[in-house]
């Protein structure tokens, strides 16, 4: 049975999170102590690592910011620009790519940058999204793989210095102290907290007719190569007070467009704008861990009181798990027919992966839904 933060309302099946004997989360202890940090002391420390990063290069550009368009990258871009770097933006198409994530991959460059644009083979990439469902219980697993090395691959290729990643999740979601504070991402940090759920690039050759060289795009550059090149992979979080809102508002301010209304299984309308696929890994959250999208947003405010606990209950118990009918003006029949998937077959695996201890079940054992599919679980918070 879930037991739930006493600060927030994060349960403890969320992987890698830790609670103290206060009943508090990792997560809610790492923001309390950013309020001890040396912020300006730690805009030093980065000044001083770019400045001996890029005087050994002769590359055109001095960082790489991996970007898909959304709030916290357009972010990081200005940030780079503000501290008087030349960036080299570098996407990685999402698997489904939505009209709204194209529109703002194009306002970025709008700031003043050049970006490259990495599309993936759409072959390999649909064989890999039914791969990721069906294994793993994540469609967007090649995605969130390519995410990370293809900004690195492009890195090397033009031996560029350093790379400007974000926040660190195991810091800004709960994590272990070691992975947490570290103000670097490496192949370890990858392959634990990259979001691969267990299953490696190598695991998939072979599968679906998949070959090695297909998957030279998902593979991360070895370490000889790194070693060569020198390159440094920095979360910006770790130098500069992370907040999700607060970069919302900036990347705004220069061209950033939101979605018109919430977005579904959500509180904002300013996150999850990029790819179709996004309601169905959201869902698969909820299925595995009892909590989602909503919750991860509930916790953020109230880790920075702009939320009461009660308050982030309620959308919780009212947002999260809903079942993914659609995402932002896509049906989940269009979603999913690239993948050769029936709305049956699809069903089948939501309840292969669902994880029945956290969900109502009839006397038979099977998963009690209503009208519209979604499940009920059996405890919200510590006194339920």
């Amino acid at each position: 049975m879930q037991r739930y933060c006493k600060n927030c309302i994060m349960p403890d099946t969320k992987p890698d999170l830790q609670f103290d004997e206060e009943g508090i989360c990792s997560a809610c202890r790492y923001i309390e102590k950013r309020q001890q940090v040396d912020w300006q002391q730690r805009e030093v420390e980065l000044m001083t690592i770019l400045e001996q990063t890029c005087k050994r290069s002769n590359s055109a550009w001095d960082c790489v910011i991996p970007s898909s368009g959304g709030k916290d990258s357009t972010y990081q871009t200005l940030k780079a620009l503000e501290l008087g770097l030349r960036p080299l933006v570098v996407t990685s198409r999402t698997c489904d790519l939505t009209e709204l994530g194209r529109k703002n991959i194009d306002a970025l460059r709008q700031n003043g940058i050049d970006l490259i644009e990495v599309a993936p083979d759409p072959v390999i990439r649909r064989k890999l999204n039914r791969i990721g469902l069906e294994q793993v219980g994540d469609i967007s697993w090649p995605e969130h793989l390519a995410m990370f090395t293809i900004p690195i691959r492009i890195a090397v290729q033009f031996n560029i210095p350093v790379i400007l990643w974000g926040e660190n999740s195991q810091n800004e979601y709960g994590g272990p102290d070691v992975a947490s504070n570290s103000q670097m991402l490496n192949r370890r940090w990858l392959e634990e907290f990259g979001g691969l759920n267990g299953m490696r690039v190598t695991d998939v050759i072979g599968k679906s007719g998949i070959t090695e060289r297909d998957l030279d795009l998902y593979t991360y550059p070895d370490d000889e190569t790194l070693v060569r090149v020198g390159i440094t992979s920095l979360f910006l979080g770790h130098f500069f007070p992370w907040d999700g809102y607060h970069n919302a508002l900036v990347a705004q301010a220069h061209g950033f467009n939101t979605y018109s209304t919430v977005v579904e299984g959500s509180i904002v309308n300013y996150e999850n704008l990029d790819n179709h696929q996004n309601g169905i890994h959201d869902y698969f959250k909820f299925l595995k861990y009892g909590f989602s999208r909503t919750t991860d947003l509930a916790c953020l405010h109230i880790r920075r009181s702009r939320l009461t606990r009660q308050q982030g209950m309620v959308l919780a118990r009212k947002h999260d798990g809903e079942f993914p009918w659609q995402h932002l003006g896509k049906s989940l029949v269009d979603i999913i027919a690239p993948l050769d998937l029936s709305i049956d077959q699809f069903i089948e695996i939501c309840d292969n992966f669902t994880n029945r201890k956290l969900f109502r079940t009839n006397k038979k054992g099977e998963l009690i839904k209503d009208s519209n599919g979604s499940l009920t679980k059996l405890k919200y918070d510590n006194d339920e």
